[in-house]
């Protein structure tokens, strides 16, 4: 039930911001799109997997190299939007409403599966990493990016906390060793990874997930009273007293399923 209900708030908060993450900046323009191809080399006959798709930036990322691409996601408002917008330019993108966790998918379909800056809102990422390497080829690519956390606890805890208050629909960041043995359980080989700092524009980064002033005015209050250790390892700059930026960390990491 506790699940269900994880899953009801990711449908209302993705569904009503549909237009959000189209043309949110950090969805739309991140440095890690060109990357992914190029970390990927796709061939011209595969045919990739995009979870949790969102804006469908991943998917028209690959569309252009690729022979199909299936575009995924639990929101019908969020896959319908995007679907709007990538129609006219993009005509091997499917699109497919499909639970994470319970992919709708044959074992062995498909030569790349990708999922960017969704698995946080996933309640069990054992069952979404299960579910993307059952429908794998043998030698098939995985793909993720995600914000993680740190390995110490209080930070961890902090991040997490934080994301909860901003957006209801969030569930968990894990940290990488977390990832790591999850693909290790799942028979994911990891070949390639990287962590970098993302900055956020904190009025629009709170801005976009939060219903009301309240909200935004809880977020603040919980930053501005983290301690002098969360304060400088998440980067958190103030101008006049106001939030103005904070940094998280984010992983990009490449898989590859054994034979």
């Amino acid at each position: 039930m506790e699940n269900e209900n994880v899953k009801n708030k990711v449908v209302a908060q993705f569904g009503k911001n549909a237009e959000k993450y189209v043309t949110s900046e950090s969805h739309a323009r991140g440095g890690d799109l060109p990357k992914l191809v190029e970390w990927l080399q796709p061939q011209s006959y595969w045919t990739a997997l995009d979870i949790a798709t969102g804006g469908g930036h991943v998917s028209k990322a690959l569309s252009p190299h690729v022979s199909q691409v299936f575009a995924t996601d639990l929101t019908k408002e969020m896959l319908a939007n995007t679907a709007k917008h990538l129609n006219q330019s993009y005509h091997n993108i499917s699109y497919v409403i499909a639970d994470a966790e319970k992919l709708p998918f044959l074992d062995h379909t498909f030569d790349i599966v990708t999922c960017r800056i969704a698995p946080h809102h996933f309640p069990n990422p054992h069952h979404f990493i299960n579910e993307a390497a059952r429908v794998l080829k043998p030698n098939g690519l995985f793909l993720m990016i995600d914000n993680v956390v740190p390995e110490e606890k209080n930070l961890a805890e902090f991040m997490n906390r934080l994301e909860k208050l901003r957006d209801e629909s969030h569930s968990q960041c894990l940290s990488i060793e977390e990832w790591r043995h999850l693909f290790s359980r799942a028979a994911l080989l990891e070949t390639k990874s990287e962590i970098r700092k993302k900055t956020y524009s904190f009025p629009a980064w709170v801005e976009r997930t939060a219903n009301n002033q309240s909200q935004i005015e809880s977020v603040n209050q919980y930053i501005a009273e983290g301690s002098e250790e969360i304060q400088n390892y998440f980067n958190v700059s103030f101008l006049n007293k106001n939030i103005e930026s904070l940094q998280i960390d984010e992983w990009m990491v490449l898989c590859k399923k054994e034979s």
